[in-house]
């Protein structure tokens, strides 16, 4: 698969929804993480992230301006032991709990679907990287419906062992902006991990999403060695 450049992923799509990014500095000293959210809706756009323990939860910017709460407030990000946990929605905690139960990430997501939110039925993705004996490896998944038919739930999961120093892998929700909105398809794209500090990755990122759209961003660096992170938040709302 071509190494693709995350900057102009985003720039050249108007509407990826909600993303996830899982990679390794060039150094190969931190893992890395990214996650955004999107909105076209002032429903979805009346969103913060905040911080939450060891992750963060979404939050309405305007509670008077919360009109529905079910798809929108959610934790994307917990950590349960050596494992950072990060998704697009409350799989977050149906995951958490899977692990504290003692299953793996498949078996914990086997009982999710996409959501419930016809006549897109957007996507569940997400993603857990894990941390033992100074190394690193990763999984995503992908939970969609049947190329817009709700019968059926594709199952997707992407696992990366040793990851390359230098790449990551992204996944979002929407190919691009629709009606309905078309879901993600194929394999978590391949994009390039630069050599840059967090705030310049952050910044990168944000720069790069959609102005008009583009709501809240979440970045964590979590050194590989020692498991000790820094992490970033940046939002629309302030």
């Amino acid at each position: 698969m071509e190494l693709r450049s995350l900057q102009n992923e985003l720039q050249n799509n108007p509407y990826p929804g909600r993303g996830i990014v899982i990679g390794k500095t060039p150094d190969g000293k931190f893992a890395v993480t990214a996650y955004f959210i999107m909105g076209r809706s002032v429903n979805s756009r009346n969103r913060i992230f905040v911080e939450e323990g060891e992750g963060i939860r979404t939050e309405a910017f305007d509670p008077s301006k919360l009109s529905d709460p079910s798809l929108i407030i959610y934790a994307p990000v917990r950590v349960w032991r050596n494992r950072t946990i990060v998704t697009n929605g409350d799989q977050t905690d149906t995951i958490y709990e899977g692990l504290e139960a003692g299953k793996s990430f498949e078996e914990a997501l086997a009982v999710r679907e996409f959501e419930p939110d016809a006549p897109n039925y957007t996507p569940r993705i997400s993603g857990v990287m894990e941390f033992a004996e100074g190394q690193f490896s990763y999984k995503m998944s992908v939970l969609k419906s049947a190329d817009g038919a709700p019968a059926c739930c594709c199952r997707y999961t992407f696992s990366y062992d040793r990851p390359l120093a230098g790449e990551g892998r992204f996944i979002h929700t929407y190919q691009g902006d629709g009606d309905p909105l078309p879901s993600f398809a194929g394999e978590p794209e391949r994009i390039g991990i630069e050599n840059e500090d967090i705030d310049s990755f952050a910044e990168r990122i944000w720069g790069s999403l959609n102005e008009e759209n583009k709501v809240s961003l979440f970045v964590r660096y979590i050194e590989i060695e020692t498991g000790e992170y820094e992490s970033r938040i940046i939002n629309k709302n302030v």
